[in-house]
């Protein structure tokens, strides 16, 4: 046999630079690891500035889409009207109409999601899409097809029967309403959309033709609805709280009286909104009484009663014996009841706000000023886009506020929120007051905070053990421990006192500046 001869084998280094076993010294190795290091630290150098870049970007985001929202609705009614003289105007108004909308969808939505998320019985997320789907429904299905031009009369219309006058005026309205709830929002306090316009056309027609174009009789109730609305709600909130807690909470057996009550109090908020929702929507087919809208209620209150036993009798099956079960059972209708709300305010307050948009669109087309005015269709569409657009884009910062921020709220807690705001609304309407939704629901959670620190008051004196270990609590650590927390409180109530003179004086000066400019 031929010995076999070996073929050489060609090595990436050269001979000199291994060592006796055949491998690369260490140090070159050390070498390489180090290179590996120092690109692990570049790649990581440049993940962190990717993240930064995210970070800062991220505000910027809301304001590029509400941006768009409003060029895209300045284009629109540009295509619309751009061949009539008046264009420039509508187009103006309607700019500003979107950014209306958008503050109102930031601020006024937040207060009928607030307590539902934060009861928990909603992420922010489910909360943000049933608001924008039952505001826009309720905003196009049951709006408005008329509007007072004059925002409820407060301003004598032959005062400003002049055509510029009265658009100038309008306009000065739109945007100083917009901006006050802006910068409310930005503060973070809940603030009445309505009573931001009637501030703006109160200060506009000031400006127009002084004080004595005001009617104060119509003023002064609007003024009394600042004390009215919180109070109300906050009462009516308390009472249902208070019911619950001695019917269910505090019985020794909470699912049986759950299993009896709770359908009661889904019958009595399906007959509330019924009745609330028949006296908007059906206004615009047939002029419903509110005895026959009361009738129609109770009907479908009953209704509701029936149905929802056997539906809550099996979802308490296997629940325990504790406060934590009760809120299953009242986290659905809590849901419901949120969805109804933003119906209800979408059908209620969506026209009020693109009510000078209207007049505006109005005037400009017809060269007339009427003391009420059809609401366009595409009007309405950029009132309730507007709104969807704003309580996504702006809305969480008030929705956990008014949520979470205020008092600590429990499905059970934020339920009575749900219907005092109903209750309050339909008992206004039958005395003929001007109420506020936004102040309302605000108002209610504020009494549902301050019914559970005078229960845990009364309690606590009916509670030996307790009241001795209480009482060695220093004074100033016993008023710290409040249930609600007064810095918001004061926050908020301060926003409600200046919402009407603050928008009446910014409209003012807008009104001055933009007359100047049309002279």
């Amino acid at each position: 046999m031929t010995d076999s001869v070996a073929t050489p084998v060609s090595l990436p280094y050269a001979a000199s630079e291994l060592n006796q076993t055949g491998y690369r010294p260490v140090s070159d190795l050390q070498n390489n690891a180090r290179h590996l290091d120092t690109l692990d630290r570049d790649l990581q150098r440049f993940s962190h500035l990717e993240t930064a870049t995210q970070y800062v970007a991220r505000p910027m985001v809301a304001p590029g889409i509400a941006l768009a929202f409003i060029v895209l609705t300045g284009l629109a009614a540009s295509v619309f009207f751009g061949e009539s003289p008046s264009s420039f105007v509508v187009i103006a108004a309607a700019v500003f109409g979107a950014y209306m909308a958008l503050n109102i969808g930031a601020n006024d939505v937040a207060n009928n999601m607030g307590p539902a998320v934060g009861a928990n019985a909603l992420t922010l997320g489910g909360a943000i899409a049933i608001a924008a789907i039952f505001e826009t429904l309720g905003a196009l299905l049951a709006g408005g097809d008329v509007v007072t031009t004059i925002s409820s009369g407060i301003i004598d219309p032959a005062t400003v029967a002049d055509t510029q006058v009265f658009i100038w005026a309008m306009m000065a309205a739109l945007i100083s309403a917009a901006l006050w709830i802006n910068l409310a929002t930005w503060v973070g306090a809940p603030v009445s959309t309505t009573h931001s316009v009637v501030g703006g056309v109160m200060g506009a027609g000031i400006a127009a033709a002084g004080f004595a174009a005001v009617n104060w009789t119509t003023m002064s109730a609007i003024a009394a609805s600042w004390v009215i609305s919180p109070f109300l709600g906050g009462l009516i909130a308390a009472l249902f709280l208070a019911l619950i807690k001695s019917r269910i909470i505090y019985q020794d057996d909470k699912i049986a009286a759950a299993r009896r009550w709770v359908p009661i109090l889904v019958g009595i908020m399906v007959g509330a909104f019924a009745t609330y929702l028949v006296l908007k929507g059906l206004s615009r087919v047939v002029t419903v009484g509110l005895q026959t809208a009361a009738i129609i209620g109770l009907v479908l209150g009953v209704i509701a009663w029936i149905v929802t036993i056997p539906l809550i009798r099996r979802q308490s099956q296997g629940l325990e014996n504790r406060n934590k079960s009760l809120k299953v059972l009242f986290s659905v209708p809590l849901v419901i009841s949120a969805a109804l709300l933003s119906f209800a305010h979408g059908a209620n307050d969506v026209a009020n706000a693109v009510g000078p948009l209207a007049a505006i669109v109005h005037a400009a087309e017809f060269g007339t000023v009427t003391a009420q005015v059809a609401i366009p269709l595409w009007v309405m569409i950029v009132g309730a886009f507007g709104i969807s657009f704003g309580l996504f884009l702006f809305g969480p910062k008030l929705i956990r506020m008014v949520g979470s921020q205020i008092t600590k709220l429990n499905p059970m807690r934020a339920y009575c929120v749900a219907l005092s705001a109903a209750f309050t609304v339909i008992l206004a309407s039958w005395l003929g007051l001007p109420v506020s939704s936004t102040h309302i629901a605000v108002g209610a959670v504020f009494g549902v905070g301050f019914f559970r620190e005078w229960d845990a008051e009364r309690r606590l004196r009916n509670s030996t053990l307790t009241r001795e270990a209480t009482l060695r609590i220093a004074p100033e650590e016993r008023r710290r421990r409040k249930l609600v927390r007064r810095s918001h409180f004061m926050t908020i109530i301060a926003a409600w006192v200046v919402t009407v003179p603050a928008a009446a004086l910014i409209s003012a000066l807008v009104f001055v500046v933009l007359n100047s400019l049309a002279v």
